[in-house]
């Protein structure tokens, strides 16, 4: 039962469902019809290769894991898990999700579910103590779950693919950079560079939180404008975005710890509601 609850750890299954939620949000919009089992297939192919990406994060990081308290009791650094039952669950859930993808939809599908698996596990994650450029690289295999599901759903990529893309691509930065701010004690003792540099927690980082925010209110019109969903979603988008840029005023502000918490869990509510929006304007 142990064993089994150190796997549940190792996927970090609240983040894998959140990003496998937004590939089957990405096959909904892309399918003719709203074909739901299919949908969870595709958010089952996403949450095995997203939890294999999130083992492989865990193996390279779990010298540095012991230096945080938020991660310090985790299966690797405790040792409930060993580095060689780690990558034979990262290789098991890894290839069934490619498999699953590439069988059941598409091998565009998998291919870009496998080039995401790369970018974090092999570029993002050792990144992290080198550059903050790590956001950046890390927002691309982050962005690109709905795209999967586009591809998925249609065999192609295409500009609405982008469109989804982008709009969880900047969503990342001011998500990141939030969880970078509160975490940043944490994140130093490991020595992560997630801030934007120089990589301090004032003004200009959070100058620049808000304005990859306001970005995403341009961005979130675009399935309006390309005919993916009406007005409804668009103006949903709308005032979600605008509330989301008032947190990160208040940030400017105040820059506080409370503020950036804030944005943290402001971020968490937006992505969702703005997709599944998209889908029901769909409906």
């Amino acid at each position: 039962m142990l064993k089994l609850r150190a796997y549940f750890q190792l996927v970090k299954f609240r983040l894998s469902i959140t990003v496998a939620f937004s590939s089957a949000i990405g096959y909904l919009l892309g399918a003719r019809e709203l074909n739901w089992s299919s949908a969870l297939l595709v958010m089952l192919g996403g949450l095995l290769v997203t939890g294999s990406a999130n083992t492989i994060n865990q193996i390279h990081e779990k010298e540095l894991d012991k230096l945080m308290k938020r991660t310090r009791k985790r299966p690797l650094p405790t040792g409930v898990l060993s580095v060689t039952e780690s990558w034979i669950f990262t290789l098991v859930t890894g290839v069934a999700g490619l498999l699953l993808l590439g069988f059941w939809f598409n091998w565009l599908a998998a291919a870009l579910a496998l080039l995401s698996l790369i970018l974090y596990g092999f570029v993002y994650t050792p990144l992290k103590t080198i550059s903050p450029i790590c956001v950046f690289v890390g927002a691309i295999p982050g962005g690109l779950p709905p795209l999967i599901g586009w591809a998925a759903a249609t065999g192609m990529i295409g500009v609405e693919g982008w469109i989804l893309f982008g709009i969880q691509f900047m969503w990342q930065f001011p998500h990141f950079w939030a969880i970078a701010w509160v975490l940043d004690e944490d994140y130093k003792q490991a020595g992560f560079k997630m801030l934007p540099s120089p990589g301090h927690k004032d003004l200009r980082t959070a100058f620049q939180i808000m304005t990859y925010t306001m970005l995403l209110i341009p961005l979130s019109l675009l399935p309006l404008q390309f005919g993916m969903a009406g007005k409804t979603s668009a103006l949903i988008a709308v005032v979600c975005g605008v509330l989301f840029l008032m947190q990160t005023l208040y940030l400017m502000r105040t820059g506080t710890k409370k503020a950036a918490m804030r944005i943290m869990f402001g971020s968490f509510l937006y992505l969702p509601i703005v997709q599944i929006a998209l889908v029901l304007d769909k409906v």
